[in-house]
């Protein structure tokens, strides 16, 4: 399609926001900067496509887009704004399944128009498979993260059922693509296949792979919108779709390397299936100790160096602002703080990065796990903050664990360890910790955001 030239000029300088916004979201200080630059280009692109649009357009088609977008806009601001940090995670999966979907009813609406060109139902056809299985593996994501699908399913020899379905959708779009059907019945059974083939995929993977689940969907619906892009000939589409789906794809590979394993095991090894994980690996020799909020306290006020090392827990609680007073106080007092941060700690990629974002934690005490690993030994407190899995030294330690090989912050190194949990239940990986065992650490049992909050009452009064 040819379009206007202001409005290719539009969609030019909304890929170029796009481009700068995706580089600027590599840093936490630039990120909020970045995101809402490519949000204002994407507003610019929408508008620009409103009233620049070639052909004449009927005026109630404008009142149903005023009022799609109204919708949307509403209820996405509502939604976001009130969501807790604890379920960011499901938010971003669930709006993900929503972009899925969006590229999938394209296709649907746009196949009865292209059936005479076989490039185009090909393309077509791709966008309603990936944007399907996106939707439904999203939405199957999303009830993994709020507890309602908690526990994986899995099917006898459901590796082969799975692929097989698959092959089997493929081969039928090949067909449909090959005969130059128009059948609205085999495009719709193709749709549905495609749905259930997103739940099936999803559903054996365990709790702990989320964030690796959620990256690739992510990649998925980006790869979508980039063939819908394809379809229209439309610049801004083609962009924005490939930069999400190669975003989504590098991110994807970098958490499987900061879990060290393959992709392939994500998708089919069964990784974070408690029940299965529970007992696995060798027994844990050792007695945990406890601590009180008091002897942390002394502890904290009289230290050089304190790394503190969030995680799930500390979301749970809501003690990001807490941590962040305790930051600062202990500062005031001459001790250096910072925050270790694993690339897999929390539900999503980023979580931690967010959560501590929220309070205005200085950028630069932010510690990723590469940087942080040597600093450890040095170390006179590690207070852990609802961590688990990604601070277990069987990572290295134990062959015969399901996380063994995974890269982990190195905890044990420091000269004392104090972990803040709720109780002593296992992480995502169902298997316990060796850490607690460990005759540095402490258990300091409670609520992250009431102990933490305890502590700078004790620390004041000192």
């Amino acid at each position: 399609m040819n379009y206007p030239i202001g409005l290719e000029l539009i969609y030019l300088v909304a890929s170029i926001t796009y481009i700068l916004g995706l580089k600027m979201l590599g840093h936490p200080e630039t990120a909020r900067r970045g995101n809402l630059i490519a949000a204002a280009g994407m507003t610019a692109a929408i508008l620009g496509t409103i009233f620049l649009y070639p052909g004449k357009v009927p005026t109630f088609i404008y009142a149903l887009i005023g009022i799609a977008i109204a919708i949307g806009t509403v209820s996405g601001w509502m939604v976001a704004k009130k969501v807790k940090m604890t379920k960011m995670p499901e938010l971003v999966s669930l709006f993900n399944g929503m972009g899925g979907a969006s590229a999938a009813l394209i296709g649907l609406v746009e196949f009865a128009h292209y059936t005479d060109h076989r490039l185009s139902i090909m393309t077509i056809l791709g966008g309603i498979v990936i944007g399907s299985v996106s939707f439904s593996g999203s939405m199957i994501a999303w009830g993994k993260l709020n507890g309602t699908l908690s526990k994986p399913i899995r099917l006898p020899k459901y590796n082969l059922i799975n692929n097989l379905v698959l092959l089997g959708i493929l081969a039928f779009a090949a067909f449909m693509i090959w005969s130059g059907t128009d059948s609205q019945l085999l495009l719709y059974l193709l749709f549905f296949a495609a749905i259930f083939y997103g739940i099936i995929f999803v559903l054996p993977i365990g709790g702990a792979d989320m964030p690796v689940v959620i990256s690739l969907l992510n990649s998925f619906t980006g790869l979508a919108a980039a063939l819908s892009g394809f379809l229209y000939g439309n610049m801004v589409m083609l962009t924005g779709g490939i930069l999400v789906g190669s975003a989504g794809t590098i991110l994807t590979f970098a958490m499987c390397n900061a879990m060290n394993r393959s992709l392939v095991n994500v998708l089919f090894g069964g990784f974070g299936d408690t029940t299965a994980a529970v007992g696995t690996g060798s027994s844990i020799q050792g007695d945990i100790k406890t601590t009180t909020v008091s002897d942390v306290a002394i502890l904290m006020n009289y230290s050089n160096r304190v790394i503190f090392v969030p995680g799930y827990g500390l979301a749970v609680a809501q003690a990001q602002h807490a941590i962040h007073e305790l930051e600062e106080l202990l500062e005031s007092k001459g001790v250096e703080v910072k925050y270790a941060i694993h690339p897999v700690a929390g539900r999503m990629p980023g979580h931690m990065n967010v959560l501590l974002a929220e309070t205005n934690v200085d950028y630069g005490k932010l510690a990723e796990m590469e940087d942080v690993n040597p600093e450890f030994a040095n170390t006179d407190v590690v207070f852990v903050v609802g961590a688990n899995d990604v601070v277990n030294p069987a990572a290295h330690n134990d062959p015969s664990s399901p996380i063994y090989g995974m890269p982990i912050l190195q905890v044990e190194n420091a000269k004392k360890i104090i972990v803040n949990k709720r109780s002593m239940k296992p992480g995502y990986a169902g298997i316990e910790n060796e850490l607690f065992y460990n005759p540095k650490t402490s258990m300091l049992f409670g609520d992250a955001k009431k102990v933490i909050q305890e502590l700078i009452s004790e620390i004041k009064g000192m």
